[in-house]
């Protein structure tokens, strides 16, 4: 019965850790990572260098624009589903994960 008390308090202070995770919108899932190639900057759907994605196309559709109206970046949905955000540079600066 001593150990009922050291039980409880064992729980309530490791039980918080244990709270469930979501892997789905976690950079760490493979289908959220910038080590995916879906999602690499170097895959040519992504790239700066892509005619859709050129911040001097002016009918392009994907820009991402700051609240001035100066386009910061572009959006580039992939296969996976995940909606990836880049600068006008190529570099990845966040990422949607997918609706499931």
């Amino acid at each position: 019965m001593k150990l009922l008390p050291f039980f409880t308090i064992l729980f309530a202070t490791f039980g918080a850790y244990a709270q469930p995770y979501n892997l789905n919108s976690s950079p760490y899932n493979m289908e959220n990572s910038p080590y995916n190639m879906e999602n690499s900057p170097y895959n040519m759907r992504n790239s700066p260098y892509n005619i859709e994605n050129s911040p001097y196309n002016l009918n392009s559709t994907n820009g991402v624009y700051d609240n001035s109206g100066n386009r910061i970046g572009y959006e580039v949905k992939a296969p996976s589903g995940v909606t990836n955000y880049f600068d006008n540079s190529g570099n990845r600066i966040g990422y949607t994960p997918a609706k499931k």
